[in-house]
């Protein structure tokens, strides 16, 4: 995948993001994983490039006997995570070779389907406990969802799908089928403050170049003008309407300060800039009853 000849903010629909989205992560599903492991790690729930995980937040609750879904899962550590804490995971993203990379690390980690979870006969010491859990995998987009309305406890994505997609609001919508009543959904994207700063970690990100209200999304482009990278723009005001019209309760927006133990940089992430301004927006809401 070559890089980016043109990057620009212009209009784009549903199918062209969605195919941008898919060929890139395909693309760097390795890359990505074997630079960022040290933080987004193997079976850990990691809510933001700042190094906030659901261990120190507890947003999704007690997920045990619970059945979750993660859209735009990635590698499936989040999902991971709930399958250790004693939920039924499913995975879900567009990009089959971010499914095959979860995949691998189940292999990685001696992981079996959650129903044959059981004692593997064994004389040596500390070797007959059982092993852990895997999830679930599906590749879907994550606005045309292949499951039953109401299947679902608690649905969350980190960083996952929703910065991704054009139809953010038919997204929510999709997600919002799913739950059952009193179903959570957790989620998280770049705060849209961010939009308005440079993306980079220094003095230079903390400057205004760009107006907070424009919405059009940044795209990245080949040669022949086709998007080969898209992200997409809401305002913290667009993110509630768009949660209250799915229909869904929100119950919490949680802006993250910088982790005092962190001190490594992450594209625009960093302490310089974190212990200032949000870099992380997560929305928490409610099916309702």
């Amino acid at each position: 995948m070559g890089p980016a000849e043109r990057v620009r903010q212009r209009a784009v629909d549903q199918g062209e993001s969605a195919a941008a989205s898919r060929s890139w992560w395909d693309g760097v599903a390795d890359e990505y994983y074997r630079e960022h492991r040290a933080i987004v790690g193997v079976d850990v729930l990691m809510w933001g490039p700042e190094g906030v995980y659901e261990s120190d937040l507890h947003l999704l609750g007690d997920v045990a006997g619970a059945d979750v879904l993660e859209f735009g899962a990635g590698a499936g550590q989040g999902s991971r995570w709930c399958v250790d804490h004693g939920a039924r995971a499913v995975a879900t993203d567009l990009s089959a070779a971010m499914l095959a990379r979860g995949r691998t690390l189940d292999q990685e980690q001696g992981r079996v389907p959650t129903e044959e979870q059981e004692r593997e006969p064994t004389d040596e010491p500390g070797r007959g406990l059982p092993r852990p859990g895997r999830p679930s995998y599906v590749q879907c987009d994550a606005t045309r969802l292949p499951f039953a309305d109401r299947s679902f406890d608690t649905a969350f994505s980190a960083y996952g799908a929703l910065p991704f997609v054009a139809d953010s609001a038919g997204l929510l919508t999709e997600v919002a089928r799913v739950l059952r009543p009193g179903g959570r959904l957790v989620f998280s994207v770049t705060h849209p403050l961010r939009w308005s700063l440079p993306d980079v970690p220094g003095r230079a990100g903390l400057e205004v170049r760009r107006s907070y209200f424009d919405r059009r999304p940044y795209v990245e482009e080949n040669a022949a003008g086709r998007a080969t990278y898209v992200e997409h723009h809401r305002t913290i005001g667009d993110w509630v309407r768009q949660i209250v019209a799915a229909p869904l309760e929100l119950r919490e927006i949680v802006e993250p300060e910088w982790p005092e133990d962190r001190d490594h940089e992450w594209g625009g992430w960093s302490r310089l800039r974190g212990e200032l301004v949000p870099g992380t927006a997560i929305f928490a809401a409610h099916r309702a009853g």
